[in-house]
């Protein structure tokens, strides 16, 4: 095992603690269109305003620059939309300092490995842990200037996140980049316009506690009528009492409506968001709230009914079910996806696997699944993959941190636990312990599949392999019990063994209706105590 990392534990992975449903605004009249077109070009004006202010304001940021902030949008607005926009505004700066430590993260690795590979001589082969040198004399050019290009980019980057400063585009970079290549993007300049003003909109309202229904900004009552506090520069559109404005379309969650149904009519907080979907032309409202963290189960009960072990690919899951001692049971499952096209395609995708495997695994009965802690930051660069660019294409495409979410979330409503285990070496261990060995005429076995019994028996606490090694003193089990699929005190693992298939040359052939049974001892020390020993009484003779 010389060489071997060190594996991390497994784990219970903790339950969602966010909800969020949608619902269409249908039957929209020309005057509904238009003053939400108002409300969220006027919000999205002073969001704009707003994060530009907080950026300028970098690392001074504090509860006073907060509340000047606030107090400058009130007038224009409202108090309770200044807050919903000065909140909106401190999340995306913190997502952008999140996303600039990622990216120096992601520098620093490349720079790293071009400096080892450019420290090597010409034509020095790689091992399985270490690339080796380059090829030739014009690549390991080619990579020396890209290692400049490089360290430059990384001290500018370093540069702006010791001064406060991140790069913030409302409404998206890729949006705003898609204006150079409209006839790539097959999209018209009015089009594009369209799709760049819906997106930097804001309509959108923090739900509040104690509040009518939850909400003061954006309120919806139970029989699904949405009315909105127009800021204070539109109050001459509003057609209801105290600057409200009454859409005519009524909304009715189908998923999850009696939950929200429950948290309104007790006036609990739920936030809300109205947008656009420019390509359809029709208009949303999504609901959000807060749940109580959901309390994992121990990773003991977890594993008290057996596991689904599940093997993530580019294209499949691949799980196995096992029962508490790690053996499998029954044939491999998989339950196929179509990762291709756009990304609400590809997320549909992911959702049909994940519903037809927590149902298969509601079937048979188990109260975890099995997972990998996949993690492919860095093995998406291209200094360590730069030749392979089908495999970096493969890992880019599977979306472990969304598929994750969407497990745990899923899975908790069904009463499934998540169990999270070290990816390490489960696809060669899994395909040399296990493959072989299952292959049967009506049952075959790839390496995704021993994958999953190996990620299976390791969320279960059991090592890969089948067997541990023989006793080191003789045959004799002195040195311990050695199979691990059953331990010292579990019934029945001495019991009766299946028939003899094998026979010595020569021989005839068993009749498979005999069993080898463990020999009993006859001697009335050994005696099992479910037998009873009686003593015959002495013949009378005369």
């Amino acid at each position: 095992m010389g060489g071997v990392r060190e594996l991390a534990g497994s784990f219970v992975v903790p339950g969602p603690c966010g909800v969020a449903v949608r619902d269409r605004l249908g039957h929209l009249t020309p005057q509904d269109e238009k003053v939400l077109r108002a409300v969220g070009e006027h919000q999205g004006a002073l969001a704009s305003r707003d994060l530009k202010a907080r950026c300028a304001d970098g690392l001074e940021h504090g509860a006073d620059t907060w509340a000047l902030r606030k107090r400058d949008l009130t007038p224009l607005s409202s108090s309770r939309i200044a807050g919903a926009i000065t909140k909106a505004t401190h999340d995306q700066w913190a997502l952008a300092r999140r996303c600039q430590a990622a990216h120096i993260q992601t520098l620093e690795t490349g720079i790293r490995t071009l400096r080892h590979r450019l420290s090597l001589p010409i034509g020095e082969p790689g091992t399985k842990r270490a690339a080796g040198g380059y090829r030739s004399r014009s690549e390991w050019f080619r990579k020396s200037r890209r290692l400049a290009a490089l360290e430059a980019r990384h001290a500018a980057v370093v540069a702006d996140r010791q001064a406060g400063r991140v790069r913030v585009v409302r409404g998206g970079r890729r949006l705003l980049n898609t204006r150079h290549h409209l006839t790539e993007a097959r999209l018209t300049e009015e089009q594009w316009r369209e799709r760049w003003e819906a997106g930097r909109w804001f309509l959108a309202a923090d739900g509040e506690s104690g509040k009518r229904f939850g909400n003061e900004t954006i309120r919806v009552t139970p029989d699904g009528e949405v009315s909105i506090r127009l800021p204070a520069p539109l109050v001459h559109l509003a057609n209801a009492g105290h600057g409200r404005y009454v859409l005519t379309s009524r909304i009715s969650f189908a998923h999850r409506g009696a939950e929200w149904a429950d948290r309104i009519e007790a006036n609990r907080s739920v936030a809300y968001r109205i947008h656009l979907d420019t390509e359809r032309g029709r208009w949303y409202l999504t609901a959000s709230w807060q749940r109580p963290v959901v309390k994992t189960i121990p990773l003991e009960t977890a594993r008290a009914r057996g596991m689904i072990g599940v093997d993530t690919n580019a294209d499949h899951f691949a799980a196995y079910h096992l029962d508490r001692h790690g053996n499998p049971v029954g044939d491999p499952r998989r339950f196929p996806y179509d990762l291709s096209g756009t990304a609400s395609h590809r997320d549909a995708q992911i959702r049909h696997a994940l519903t037809r495997l927590i149902n298969w695994a509601v079937r048979v009965g188990v109260a975890a699944i099995g997972i990998e802690d996949l993690d492919f930051t860095t093995e998406k660069t291209r200094e360590k993959h730069g030749r392979k660019k089908r495999f970096r294409q493969l890992i880019s495409g599977i979306p472990t941190g969304r598929l994750k979410a969407r497990l745990v979330s899923m899975a908790a409503e069904q009463g499934l636990a998540i169990v999270a285990v070290d990816p390490a070496y489960t696809s060669l261990w899994g395909a040399q312990h296990w493959q072989k060995p299952l292959v049967t005429s009506h049952r075959t076995m790839s390496r995704h599949d021993a994958a999953g019994i190996a990620i299976g028996r390791r969320a279960l606490g059991h090592p890969v392999r089948r067997r541990t090694a023989p006793p080191p003193h003789d045959r004799s089990d002195r040195a311990g019990h050695r199979t691990v699929q059953a331990g010292p005190g579990d019934r029945g693992r001495e019991g009766t063994r299946p028939p003899i298939t094998d026979r010595p040359p020569g021989e005839p052939s068993p009749n498979g209706t005999r069993k080898r049974e463990p020999s009993a001892s006859k001697t009335v020390r050994d005696a099992p105590s479910t037998q009873q020993w009686v003593q015959d009484s002495l013949t009378h003779t005369g």
